[in-house]
């Protein structure tokens, strides 16, 4: 039952006392001086409704009741499949952005009446509360990068294992999520656009929330955790991933809309977009709303026994490179330089290009009439998009210090794993190209770190301040990483690495035959790197198991991107499925990275090594930007057979 009556204002919130019982109560919500671009001209935070927190109770009871079964069903019996002509209108009902909304999609009389202070204790272990990011290359502090002001996440590596070379497996948003989500690579999902949903179109792959979920989690989603559409479903992959509908902030679907002004004064669809927050429709941004939504589900969930698995998707830096325009000040023009090689290798194979479309529908962009394929872009432009990326980032960096501060404010820092990563990579110019789409490093590396209270760091008691938020504006030198390993790790990682820290049973590696498996993954464990000695982390071990992964003792991470031709075309960027002809396979190691551009029958999902287009191999200690590509001088039979031999198996 609820106990007494709602307090009125933001700072209200429950406990639970020992009958069980809801009681609400006036607590300190403070998050330190807030960040600039959350300031308190924007409008007031959104109360919880009553009928959320029903809502939130009826889905711990249900979740109580599904981690009674915590190893998964391997015949699928009982699961239902989703079919292939759902009605989207249903789906999207379901992936609501309130409570009112959320209660239309699964709230019952019945679950109304349960508590969400009863916890399952089959969740055994600690919280996660997983953190993804949309196009974020590893330009922070905590990665050696000397322009960018990244305090928070920095401070968040300074207590956590850092990967120093870990990647993608393809540097486009719903392929790379899907790959990650459910520890199986694109060419096991059958994923490489955003048309298509696994389930229905490859199998019935469980995914990193679901088996949180069926092991006793409440699993929540807020912002782009899985790429909306039909490749989640239209539903984020709700009632399977999730305990409730996912939250996607109102202000989301104002992000290609024309609200950046130009000089003229009026309204453009631009790339380059500082803004003034308070003029945007809402008086908001996306990012900032998840921020909110993120912390008011902290303080709902501190005081239940059940455990969650929170997931929060930031959309900065993707473009449109929107963000408050306070954090130009961080980055005077006059800073910024070009990328160091700006211009289109000259032994790049014409297939290997990105002609980066994506930005080229952009208004400031058109504007410049760029040639196509090869531009390339003005240079004082070029330094504009470096520039709002960098500022970008900040803008990112205090939405995740606020919501670590709340996780200590909430007096969760003591028993939740903090993970954090992003599904790609962004190139800033290196190589002639802008965006994604490509197998280089600018592309492909992401940040990967976990925190791991008492693995990462020393036991943290309880109520202790882990995370205070540091403002970029006034905040000053770095955080030297806790624990930072620098062998290649892959995203398909993810899945096995977070059940192993988290406790739960590890989920198998996939046999040969993997079509048919629901649950396994493509990917290893990371945790034998973690290597606890009186509370720090060191470099642990090799650690290569039997997976194709691993060859003769050295990591590799393997990426993929589609082509439909040989040469740059309209949409070598984002091809549709039918129209791929050609498949790069990118092998990376700690040496070297190998790539090979080979005929591929999208009817089938096959390629064919034997019809080789193009192939690419850089020397890292002697061209660490990927250059110079020396495929035709070089003998690479071996390199040959590397590839091949993971493709096969």
């Amino acid at each position: 039952m609820v106990g007494g009556t709602k307090p009125e204002g933001p700072g209200s919130t429950q406990r639970c006392d020992s009958s069980g019982d809801i009681h609400w109560q006036i607590v300190d919500t403070t998050v330190t001086p807030l960040a600039r671009a959350q300031t308190a001209d924007r409008r007031p935070r959104q109360e919880l409704s009553t009928q959320f927190i029903q809502l939130i109770k009826a889905m711990a009871e249900a979740t109580r009741k599904q981690g009674q079964a915590s190893t998964r069903n391997a015949s699928g019996e009982g699961v239902r499949r989703p079919g292939r002509n759902q009605d989207k209108r249903e789906a999207r009902t379901r992936n609501g952005i309130n409570g009112e909304e959320r209660m239309k999609a699964g709230h019952s009389s019945e679950t109304d009446k349960m508590d969400l202070c009863q916890g399952s204790t089959k969740a055994y272990g600690m919280n996660v509360l997983f953190i993804v990011v949309d196009d974020l290359r590893p330009v922070l502090g905590c990665y050696g990068d000397k322009l960018v002001k990244s305090p928070n996440i920095d401070q968040l590596a300074s207590q956590s294992m850092v990967f120093s070379n870990a990647y993608a497996q393809q540097a486009v948003c719903a392929p790379s999520r899907v790959s990650f989500l459910t520890g199986r690579r694109p060419d096991t999902t059958r994923l490489y656009d955003f048309y298509s949903y696994w389930r229905v179109h490859a199998g019935n792959y469980s995914t990193l929330p679901q088996y949180f979920k069926e092991n006793g989690y409440v699993t929540l989603s807020v912002g782009k955790v899985f790429h909306p559409g039909v490749s989640s479903n239209y539903s984020d992959d709700y009632p399977y991933s999730w305990s409730i509908p996912p939250f996607h902030p109102s202000a989301e679907k104002h992000e290609n809309d024309k609200t950046c002004r130009g000089k003229d004064g009026k309204l453009y669809a631009n790339l380059v977009c500082p803004v003034n927050v308070t003029e945007m429709p809402g008086g908001t941004l996306p990012d900032i709303q998840s921020t909110e939504e993120a912390i008011r589900l902290l303080n709902i969930m501190k005081t239940s026994r059940q455990k969650f698995f929170l997931a929060v998707g930031y959309h900065k830096p993707h473009i449109p490179l929107r963000y408050p325009q306070e954090f130009l000040k961080l980055y005077p023009l006059e800073n910024i330089t070009l990328a160091p090689d700006p211009w289109v290798p000259k032994k790049l194979p014409p297939v290997a290009y990105n002609p980066w479309m994506d930005i080229r529908q952009r208004d400031d962009v058109e504007a410049l009439n760029v040639s196509f394929p090869y531009g390339p872009l003005p240079e004082d432009f070029q330094r504009q998009i470096r520039q709002s990326y960098y500022a970008a980032v900040s803008y990112l960096d205090v939405q995740v210090g606020l919501l670590l501060n709340a996780l200590d404010n909430v007096g969760l820092s003591n028993n939740t794993i903090v993970v954090f990563t992003a599904d790609h990579g962004w190139s800033l110019g290196e190589h002639g190209e802008w965006a994604k789409y490509s197998n280089f490093d600018v592309a492909t590396r992401v940040p990967l770190m976990f925190y791991v209270p008492g693995m990462t760091t020393s036991p943290v008691s309880q109520g202790a301040k882990v995370f205070p938020y540091l403002d970029p504006f006034s905040h000053v030198g770095g955080s030297a990483p806790q624990g930072q390993s620098k062998k290649v790790v892959e995203l398909v990682s993810l899945f096995p690495t977070l059940a192993d820290l988290a406790g739960l049973q590890v989920p198998p590696v996939c046999p040969e035959t993997l079509f048919g498996v629901e649950l396994c993954t493509e990917g290893p464990s990371l945790v034998h790197y973690f290597n606890v000695s009186e509370g720090k982390v060191q470099e642990g071990k090799e650690g290569c198991d039997n997976t194709a992964r691993c060859f003769n003792e050295e990591p590799a991470a393997f990426s993929q991107y589609p082509r439909p031709a040989d040469t740059p075309q309209w949409n070598s960027d984002k091809p549709k499925l039918k129209d791929i002809r050609i498949m790069g396979y990118s092998m990376r190691t700690i040496d070297y990275r190998y790539t090979l551009w080979v005929h591929f029958d999208p009817s089938n999902f096959s390629a064919d090594f034997e019809d080789v287009h193009a192939g690419e191999l850089y020397m890292m200690e002697n061209d660490p930007n990927q250059d110079y590509n020396i495929y035709n001088n070089t003998s690479h039979g071996w390199f040959f057979k590397k590839l091949l031999d993971f493709v096969k198996h």
